[in-house]
C-alpha cells in the first residue's frame, strides 16, 4: 500500500488508548483493529483481516517456537516453586549469612543463578533480605531499591536463558522484515546490549547504593517501620510459604542445566569449519537451541521431581499454573505480531521515511529514548513499550540511517525505565508486596534515582552518535 498518513493512525491510538487506560493490551487491539478496517474497509473484512494477521503471525515458526519458550519456561518456574526450590534456597542462605555486606554481595552473585526473570530475582532474594533485614542496616525502601537494580536492568542485558530474551528478539524481527531487510534479528540484539545505557547506568547506582552510600537512617528506624510489627518472612510470598518442602537443588539443578544447556547446544549448532567458539553463538540458530535446551531440563527436572516422590499430577498441574502466568504476554505478543504487519501493509515504514527528515538525527535516538521512557511509565510494561516503539525505532533508523544498534537498545532502555520506575509496573508491585512497603511510597522514593539515570542516558544518547 501507498506510503500516507493513515498508516500511523494505528500507532496514533494505541499508545493514548494504552495510557488511559493504563493497560498495554487495549490499545495494541485498538490499533490492530483499526488498521484492519483500513486494509479492509467492509463490515465484515475488517474483523477478517483482524483475525488473519493474528493468525499468520501464530502459525510462523520462529513465533511458535517463542511462544513454546515462554509458556515452557514459566512452567519451569512453577515447577521449581512447587518443588521447594526456592523455599530451600532461601532457607539455606538465610541461615549461612550472618551480616550486611555478605548479604549484599549473595544479592549480587545470585544474580548468575536466578537471572531467568525479574519476578523469579524477587522472590528468591527478596524473602533472604527480609529475614536479614535487622543485619542488613538499610531502610526497607532502600533494601528494595537495591534488590530491583539486580533485576531488570541485569536481565535485559542477558542474551541467553531469560524469559525476555524471545521476546525481545522476536520485536526486532518483525520490525526489521518490516524494512525488507535480512539483518539477524539474535545478531542485532547482542550488538544493541552495549547501547542500553539505562540499564547500566542503574545498575552502577545500584552498586554505589549497597556499597558507597551511607544510609542517614543507619537501617529499618523511619517511624512508619517501627510501627510495623515484625513479620515471619515465609508470609511475603507463596513461593516460601512454610507449606512448601526444604529443597535447595530442586532450583540449583534445573538453573544448571538449563544455562549449561543452552551454552552448549547454541554451540553445537553454530559449530562448522573454520569457526571459531565466539563466532559459533552468532552462526547458530539461538532460539532454536534455548528451546530445546529447556525442554530436556524440564523432562529431567520432571524425572528428578518424581524421584523425590512428588506426585505427577501435583507436578503437571504446577508447571501449567506457572505456564499460564504467562499468557498475557503471549497474548499480547500476539497482538504486537498483527499489530506490526497492518502497520506495514498500511505503509508505515515509507511515511516514516518520507517525513522525518525536518528531525535533526543527533536528537532522534535521545528522544525516542525520553519519547519511550515517558510511555513506559504511564503504561507500567517493558514489553507492551518494547511492542509498540520498536517499530517505529527501526523504521526511523532506517530512514536517517541512525546506527541500528543503537536506536534498538534506547528503545530497550525506554522500555527498562518504566519496568523499574513506573508504581503500575509488575516490578514495583511485587518487590513493595514481598517487603511489606506501600506501592505509591516505595515507588516515589526510587523515582528520583531513575530520573538522574534517565537524565544520564539521554545525554549518552546524545553524544554517543558523534562517537560512532
Amino acid at each position: 500500500m501507498e506510503a500516507g498518513w493513515l498508516s500511523i493512525v494505528p500507532f496514533l491510538l494505541v499508545i493514548p488508548v494504552a495510557i488511559y487506560t493504563r493497560q498495554v493490551l487495549p490499545g495494541l487491539i485498538v490499533g490492530l483493529l483499526v488498521g484492519s478496517y483500513l486494509v479492509e474497509p467492509t463490515i465484515l473484512g475488517g474483523m477478517q483481516a483482524m483475525l488473519s494477521y493474528v493468525v499468520e503471525a501464530l502459525i510462523d515458526e520462529n513465533n511458535i517456537k517463542i511462544i513454546v519458550f515462554l509458556y515452557a519456561f514459566s512452567g519451569l518456574v512453577g515447577l521449581v516453586k512447587t518443588s521447594g526450590g526456592i523455599k530451600g534456597f532461601v532457607e539455606m542462605a538465610s541461615e549461612k549469612i550472618t551480616n550486611k555486606r555478605q548479604a549484599l554481595i549473595l544479592t549480587y552473585v545470585s544474580t548468575i543463578g536466578t537471572f531467568s526473570a525479574p519476578t523469579f530475582r524477587f522472590v528468591t532474594i527478596a524473602p533472604i533480605m527480609k529475614a536479614l533485614l535487622k543485619k542488613v542496616k538499610m531502610s526497607t525502601k532502600e533494601l528494595g531499591f537495591v534488590i530491583e537494580t539486580t533485576a531488570t536492568p541485569v536481565i535485559v542485558l542477558i542474551p541467553v536463558a531469560t524469559a525476555f530474551v524471545g521476546y525481545m528478539v522476536s520485536v526486532i524481527q518483525i520490525s526489521v522484515q518490516n524494512e525488507g531487510s535480512a539483518l539477524d534479528p539474535y545478531d542485532l540484539f547482542i550488538r544493541s546490549i552495549p547501547f542500553n545505557f539505562f540499564a547500566i547506568v542503574m545498575i552502577l547506582l545500584g552498586i554505589y547504593l549497597s556499597f558507597f552510600h551511607h544510609s542517614k537512617t543507619g537501617g529499618p528506624t523511619q517511624i512508619e517501620e517501627e510501627e510495623k510489627p515484625e513479620e515471619d518472612w515465609h508470609n511475603c510470598h507463596p513461593s516460601v510459604s512454610l507449606e512448601l518442602p526444604n529443597k535447595p537443588l530442586n532450583l540449583i539443578i534445573p538453573i544448571i542445566l538449563v544455562i549449561g544447556l543452552t551454552l552448549f547446544l547454541t554451540w553445537w549448532d553454530g559449530r562448522g569449519e573454520g569457526v571459531n567458539f565466539f563466532q559459533a553463538f552468532i552462526e547458530a540458530d539461538v532460539l532454536q537451541a534455548m528451546v530445546v535446551a529447556l525442554l530436556i531440563t524440564i523432562f529431567i527436572s520432571m524425572a528428578f521431581f518424581l524421584f523425590q516422590r512428588f506426585k505427577l499430577s501435583d507436578l503437571i498441574d504446577s508447571f501449567i499454573l506457572g505456564g499460564n502466568e504467562l499468557m498475557a504476554v503471549i497474548v499480547l505478543l500476539s497482538v504486537v505480531w498483527g499489530l506490526s504487519s497492518v502497520t506495514d501493509d498500511l505503509g508505515f515504514s515509507g511515511f516514516v521515511t518520507a517525513n522525518i527528515g525536518w528531525i535533526p538525527h543527533m536528537f532522534l535516538t535521545p528522544l525516542m529514548f525520553l519519547f519511550g521512557a515517558a510511555i513506559s511509565y504511564f503504561i507500567g510494561s517493558a514489553w507492551g513499550a518494547w511492542g509498540i516503539l520498536m517499530p517505529l525505532g527501526v523504521s526511523m533508523s532506517f530512514a536517517a540511517d541512525v546506527n541500528l544498534p543503537l536506536v534498538i537498545g534506547a528503545v530497550f532502555a525506554s522500555g527498562s525505565f518504566g519496568a523499574f520506575a513506573s508504581p503500575l509496573s509488575d516490578d514495583t508491585n511485587t518487590i513493595a508486596k514481598i517487603l511489606g512497603l506501600t506501592v505509591i511510597d516505595y515507588a516515589k522514593f526510587k523515582l528520583k534515582p531513575a530520573l538522574i539515570a534517565a537524565a544520564i542516558t539521554a545525554v549518552l544518547y546524545t553524544v554517543v552518535p558523534f562517537l560512532l
